[in-house]
């Protein structure tokens, strides 16, 4: 039985409400610390907050009181989940590490990093290897895992399996990313109702990089980047959560006919199943054959918003293959992709 106590950084934010929400009542997680700007220090959450989730806030959240995000306020906490803005997630992410807090994180800013794993636990489990090499702290014990961008998840998602059975050379993917996506208060209403923003600033390089890292190969100190080349357009769109993406693929090796791509997407074996993860969704990746699926209204909150939808797929005339992917951009692709990176962690025994 696992039980750890847990912290959460931004909690006020939109990504830290969204941890909030989904641990309540985690059979692992128990939340027994925020964090916030010194703004919010010192309040109960439910004084310092602008709750914007769908349900109601957790009682037991709603009375902690917010620290500032400082290790020395966390004391006890087992490991913290960061939901803070990239502004400053480098500085306070690497304090918490340093004084052996691990840290599973949102944001960008240690995405990148050689030592650092870019986690999708049914994509790259065996990447958590990384962690024995990180030198945040002396005795190894304070670390820190992210996980991909909200498009980067579902894409490489989708790709896993084609990669696995075909290889992949090229991708070209448009994402229709929805306003969730900006976070809170978001796009201005007279820029996004009833229409469309093509560009999302310093987007596109994200998806064009963290996806070849996902899918690369561990070695013995860093990550092996994939050498396929992926061209990216990310586009606001007047949808509340879901993004969905239109991928093109070349293949490395062609396959004989749509059918056995079928089979790659449903006969793909889920790495993590046999661990049964709490947040864990039964079934991943769910090819739909109809030709209007997947849609972010109907699909994005299946399995709890943890699965990744692909539908549309058909032969190519430029690239091999085509299709549309699409997932919850505030779970799979943040909070709730952070809370699985987590289980997988505490499962192979990196957080004790």
């Amino acid at each position: 039985m696992h039980s750890f106590k847990v912290g959460v950084l931004g909690a006020t934010g939109a990504v830290g409400q969204k941890f909030i929400r989904l641990l309540e009542q985690h059979p692992w997680f128990t939340i027994k610390a925020l964090g916030a700007s010194e703004r919010s220090a010192g309040k109960k959450y439910k004084q310092a907050v602008h709750w914007i989730e769908k349900t109601e806030m957790p009682a037991d959240a709603a009375e902690l009181e917010v620290k500032e995000c400082d290790p020395t306020q966390f004391k006890g906490i087992d490991f913290v989940f960061s939901g803070l803005d990239s502004s400053v997630a480098d500085e306070i992410e690497k304090t918490f590490a340093e004084a052996g807090i691990p840290v599973i994180s949102n944001a960008k800013n240690y995405r990148m990093h050689e030592q650092v794993p870019l986690l999708v636990p049914e994509v790259n489990p065996d990447h958590i290897d990384l962690i024995k090499k990180q030198s945040f702290s002396s005795d190894g014990s304070g670390w820190i895992v992210t996980n991909p961008n909200c498009v980067s998840v579902p894409l490489s998602m989708s790709l896993k399996p084609l990669k696995d059975a075909f290889g992949i050379d090229e991708v070209v993917v448009t994402s229709m990313q929805s306003v969730s996506g900006a976070g809170y208060p978001g796009v201005p209403s007279l820029d996004i109702v009833a229409n469309v923003v093509p560009y999302i600033g310093g987007e596109e390089p994200k998806v064009e990089t963290e996806s070849t890292k996902v899918l690369g190969t561990l070695s013995d100190r860093s990550i092996t980047f994939d050498e396929f080349t992926i061209q990216a357009t990310a586009v606001r769109v007047p949808t509340i959560e879901g993004h969905l993406l239109s991928v093109a693929v070349k293949l490395q090796n062609a396959p004989a006919s749509l059918l056995e791509v079928e089979e790659a997407f449903t006969g793909w074996n889920n790495p993590i199943a046999e661990l049964e993860l709490p947040s864990s969704p039964k079934q991943p990746i769910r090819l739909y054959k109809e030709n209007r699926y997947p849609q972010p209204r109907l699909h994005a909150d299946r399995e709890g918003g943890m699965q990744t939808a692909v539908g549309r797929l058909r032969e190519g005339t430029v690239m091999d293959i085509g299709y549309v992917t699409m997932a919850h951009n505030t779970i799979r692709g943040a909070a709730g992709g952070a809370i699985l990176n987590a289980e997988l962690l505490a499962a192979k025994g990196y957080i004790r």
